[in-house]
């Protein structure tokens, strides 16, 4: 037993097991960039958070070698990381899911577990990417925002547009209606679940070929049909 804690204290790494470390880091970091790029849906996957991810990967991995088995450079470098402020938002829940990858696969080749690293990687990054491209989980979403502005004073009392939206959406919610210039130019907004998805474009063409119907826009997830 005493001899166990002596290697305990004792804790060392060879220069080969440090660049062995490292490298692996580096090269699960970069595989996890890949599947960032390939599972990422936004306008455009910005280079500094892919260098980011893979340069992370590389640094938990130098502070696991650090801490090695001293509990006091464990706490040490905990009290270090509470002074620092991070302040750099994370907008997308994907972002945070690739970060908290990159910090445990840092762990991994950090206490000198290649395979597990490798392995957990690839494993992990897959069903990210199955996850991501077949929607298995996620339901499929219909719901829209339609906003678009009304003339009413055309010498009738019908609202011809209220036919179209029942024609191509199976549920309707008004949301808002707001007066631009006169008291008959209208804006409104209405949260509709179009009964075929595909038609998307017809709908919009429809609408704005009536007459007094101007600036339709369908919106879906911050996106513009």
């Amino acid at each position: 037993m005493l001899q166990e804690f002596e290697n305990i204290i004792n804790y060392s790494l060879s220069v080969g097991e440090v660049i062995t470390n490292l490298l692996i880091s580096f090269i699960c970091g970069f595989i996890i960039s890949i599947f960032y790029r390939i599972t990422y849906k936004g306008p455009g996957a910005q280079q500094s958070f892919l260098n980011s991810l893979v340069i992370l990967t590389m640094i938990t991995s130098v502070v696991i070698m650090v801490i090695g088995n001293n509990l006091a450079r464990a706490f040490g470098l905990v009290g270090a990381m509470s002074i620092i402020r991070f302040r750099t938002a994370v907008k997308e829940t994907i972002d945070i899911i690739y970060i908290f990858f990159s910090l445990a696969i840092g762990m991994a080749a950090g206490v000198g577990l290649p395979y597990v690293a490798l392995t957990s990687t690839i494993f992990i990054g897959l069903i990210l990417s199955v996850l991501t491209k077949a929607n298995i989980v996620a339901p499929p979403k219909r719901g829209f925002l339609l906003q678009f502005t009304y003339y009413s004073d055309l010498g009738t009392e019908d609202l011809p547009y209220l036919d179209i939206i029942n024609q191509y959406c199976h549920s309707t919610k008004l949301l808002n209606v707001k007066s631009i210039g006169s008291e008959d130019h209208l804006e409104l907004s209405y949260y509709v679940k179009i009964k075929n998805p595909k038609m998307n474009s017809q709908f919009v063409k429809e609408l704005k070929s009536l007459a007094g119907t101007n600036h339709v826009n369908l919106y879906f997830d911050e996106e513009q049909f």
